[in-house]
């Protein structure tokens, strides 16, 4: 496959429209919606579970499957608790960041529709400046206006809605797409763009693909286990993001050295089947695209860990995209990278051998 450019017009405009759209963990319908109906010429039929997991499927009736996947939820929080005076505080819906909530705007989801809000904070001429506080879980807290808990709750909102920040998808500099939760509907992309080259590129597999886009990753990886029972497939290569550690106060010897634009991580760890992760490092020399390498010690902490493990053993690899300022509303990749991570999948995916069994011992 050339080195040309992998995104096209018609890519960019579903990734904006997949990004805007809101999918909290536990929420992922509409997302997962999206993404099926972009999916759906490239595959012959989908698979959906209980919980919104969705997955499409080349060659459904082949013995060997192999799967490449993604995740499609994102970072939230929950109503947990409001006030007599109408304030509202809040618990986390995965690994949302406490110290950047002051000062966003959020949407609340009700039945009634959204409710805009702002996490409010005091104002600096009114803090204690020898010893400030900073925000914590319990004491940021979002003001929708109202004065009175009866008010809030006339909005349709109550404990349990679920709150997503607004941010919006915008390209930074010509080749840095920035918005909430690229960690990881880019997943999502990256894999539903390489069904779209399999079929543009008339590529016929002797081995089922089924192109996973799993729920409920940022509470554990629980839409992954679920669909891997579903499946069970003999092979799966995941995709997720990685820290870019060039930026400030991250410690490059705890964190490992990973900077955007220098091309997929490959992931070193025990979850890792070795020669899988041989097999797409070989591929990555032979079609010369740049990547790095990352040690992830016990676990890799993303749905690799779920694929590896069920089943009796899962051949399983993690491919990264390396994404700046995780679980923040301006999440940062690099467009090179997002091309080379398709690219890498792609060709590892035309690499491997319907009855592979990656075994050291055959």
């Amino acid at each position: 496959m050339a080195k040309a450019k992998i995104l096209n017009k018609k890519s960019i405009d579903f990734l904006e429209k997949y990004l805007n759209n809101a999918a909290p963990t536990g929420y992922e319908w509409d997302g997962q919606r999206l993404w099926m109906d972009y999916l759906k010429p490239y595959v012959d039929t989908f698979i959906t579970d209980t919980y919104g997991s969705a997955v499409g499927v080349i060659n459904p009736d082949a013995e060997y499957k192999v799967v490449i996947e993604g995740h499609a939820d994102e970072i939230s929080w929950y109503v947990n608790y409001i006030s007599d005076d109408g304030l509202l505080y809040v618990i986390r819906n995965g690994g949302s960041d406490h110290q950047i909530a002051p000062s966003k705007v959020v949407n609340i989801h009700t039945k009634k529709g959204i409710v805009k809000g702002v996490f409010g904070w005091p104002a600096i001429h009114t803090r204690n400046r020898t010893k400030e506080e900073p925000p914590k879980p319990d004491n940021i807290f979002i003001d929708v206006g109202c004065k009175k808990k009866e008010e809030v709750e006339k909005l349709g909102v109550h404990v349990g809605c679920v709150i997503t920040y607004p941010d919006e998808f915008h390209i930074l500099n010509k080749s840095n797409f920035v918005c909430r939760a690229l960690d990881n509907r880019m997943g999502g992309f990256m894999i539903a763009e390489v069904a779209r080259l399999l079929h543009a590129n008339k590529k016929n597999l002797d081995f089922g693909l089924y192109i996973t886009n799993s729920v409920q990753e940022e509470i554990g990886l629980r839409g992954a286990e679920m669909i891997t029972q579903t499946i069970k497939p003999n092979v799966a290569i995941v995709t997720d993001v990685t820290h870019d550690t060039t930026t400030p106060m991250i410690n490059k010897k705890k964190e490992g050295h990973c900077e955007l634009g220098e091309g997929p991580v490959i992931a070193y760890a025990p979850a890792v089947q070795q020669k899988l992760r041989d097999l797409i490092i070989d591929t990555a020399e032979e079609k010369k695209i740049p990547f790095q390498r990352a040690a992830l010690s016990r676990a890799t902490g993303t749905d690799t860990d779920a694929f590896a493990y069920s089943n009796g053993g899962v051949a399983s690899a993690l491919i990264s995209l390396p994404l700046r300022y995780m679980h923040t509303t301006v999440e940062m990749v690099h467009r090179e990278d997002v091309e080379n991570v398709i690219r890498l999948i792609y060709e590892s995916v035309l690499k491997i051998k319907s009855g592979e069994s990656f075994s050291y011992f055959e």
